[in-house]
């Protein structure tokens, strides 16, 4: 019997004619035949993808998926911002992940958004109701901020604002996210909110991100993780014994779906998704 815990997957913009194709011809359609809710792609600092997360968010949808752009408001004017959405309802596109994002290396002008529930309530209020409108959730909260209760009002502005959804950065202690959605319940929080799943495609690179991030990995998965060396066989079957256990625990807490990060690889997502019996 499947499961029927909703999924979706996330894409960058690859930056090779290379890339487009694999991830067109090979990445999509693997992962699509597990009927995903959507396709979502990133959208880089201070929009410097944006041409290319317009391009491959066109391909995604001309292939019969849903395509899901993100967009972040730092360093961006309000008429900027209102062009790229009027492209994106052109292309029938309403649905959006709204990011307050970074600014790119170098640059100080942050525009005319300071926070992403400021992005929000611009959509909502220049597009009307039938958008749905995604926004990031952070479990074991954001990097840049000091003080946990003031990240969960962070994130309650953004559902007040007119957020439909949230999907969380990616993360390995299941009790963070249970937390997080208990205390931004209690805030008046009440929008579903869908757990941010990273498979461990290259250990090293996950643990920069992380640290980067802020993010914990257990003492006992990193120890054993940086014990099999260059194993990458063991690195693989191991890493994803762990997060096929997060996933489970995730879905018997009442998690309203799963979204993955994919890093433009269909393997490991379409082997979690097999284990896990979903999309089937």
């Amino acid at each position: 019997m499947s499961n029927t815990v909703p999924i979706s997957f996330e894409f960058f913009p690859p930056n090779t004619p290379v890339g487009d194709a694999k991830l067109i011809n090979d990445v999509v359609p693997a992962l699509g035949a597990l009927k995903p809710e959507f396709f979502s792609v990133t959208y880089g600092a201070g929009g410097s993808t944006r041409e290319k997360t317009l391009k491959t968010v066109q391909a995604i949808a001309a292939a019969g998926f849903e395509a899901v752009p993100h967009l972040s408001c730092v360093g961006s004017t309000r008429e900027g911002v209102a062009a790229i959405l009027a492209t994106y309802r052109a292309q029938n596109i309403k649905r959006i992940v709204a990011l307050r994002g970074d600014m790119p290396s170098g640059t100080a002008v942050s525009g005319e958004f300071r926070h992403a529930a400021e992005l929000v309530r611009f959509i909502r209020e220049t597009q009307g109701p039938d958008w749905l409108i995604e926004v990031a959730g952070y479990p074991e909260y954001h990097p840049g901020q000091r003080y946990a209760a003031q990240d969960m009002q962070y994130f309650v502005d953004k559902v007040n604002a007119g957020a439909s959804s949230a999907i969380t950065q990616f993360f390995f202690n299941p009790d963070a996210y249970f937390h997080f959605v208990e205390q931004t319940r209690k805030l008046g929080a009440t929008v579903p909110i869908v757990p941010g799943i990273m498979p461990f495609h290259n250990y090293s690179r996950i643990a920069q991100f992380a640290q980067r991030d802020g993010i914990d990995i257990p003492r006992w998965v990193a120890l054993k993780m940086e014990g099999f060396l260059d194993d990458a066989a063991s690195i693989r079957a191991f890493g994803l014994d762990v997060v096929t256990s997060l996933c489970e625990k995730l879905i018997a807490g009442g998690a309203p779906g799963l979204h993955f990060y994919t890093m433009n690889q269909s393997a490991l997502p379409r082997q979690l998704c097999e284990k896990l019996r979903l999309g089937t």
